[in-house]
């Protein structure tokens, strides 16, 4: 399956919503993330355009690798989540299984996200509507889509993104830009001495 996705920041929130209530949407969620990075022990996921991280969503947990990108309009990618348990103690677990195997930490990302859902075109979207820790706001639109039908999801989510004014594509991923701060903080801080 893949994800077919976009990223908008600077998005009139309160505009975007009002349509997407015209359009029939409904509010699924409103919840917190933390996604956990790791780095694989036999390639530098980074390097590859991979990701791989343990979600904890309230008492829900899950597992997601993410392929390379396949495009530079969306961040369309290959996706495989797996579900976890539904506990603290699992995603504590499932966090030192993966560092016994040899996956190391990177970092946590945070975030608050409002999911509205809602048909368009023949698909089933998602617009979520995130706060992220320490980056801010954005509005992310998404398609699951067979292979077969990529081209269609991704002129449909491009079309969607038009016609609710998002136009301030953000094409980095909440990770990029979280350790892109946090790369930056450590060049501004003085050595010790």
């Amino acid at each position: 399956m893949l994800e077919v996705e976009v990223k908008y920041r600077n998005a009139d929130r309160i505009a975007a919503i009002a349509t997407l209530l015209e359009w029939g949407a409904a509010l699924t969620q409103d919840r917190t993330d933390v996604d956990l990075y790791f780095q694989a022990p036999d390639r530098d996921l980074k390097a590859t355009d991979e990701a791989f991280r343990l979600r904890r969503s309230g008492p829900k947990n899950c597992l997601t690798y993410k392929g390379p990108k396949r495009d530079t309009e969306t961040k369309t990618r290959a996706e495989i989540e797996v579900a976890l348990a539904d506990d603290d103690a699992t995603a504590t677990d499932a966090e030192r299984l993966l560092v016994a195997l040899g996956y190391k930490p990177v970092i946590a990302v945070r975030k608050k996200r409002r999911v509205y859902r809602f048909q368009r075109d023949g698909f089933d979207l998602e617009a979520c509507f995130d706060t992220v820790d320490r980056v801010g706001e954005f509005v992310e639109l998404e398609i699951l889509a067979e292979e077969a039908r990529y081209e269609t999801a991704k002129a449909a989510l491009l079309a969607t993104a038009a016609e609710l004014g998002l136009t301030e594509k953000e094409p980095r991923s909440y990770l990029a830009m979280v350790l892109e701060l946090q790369h930056a903080g450590e060049s501004e801080t003085p050595a010790a001495g």
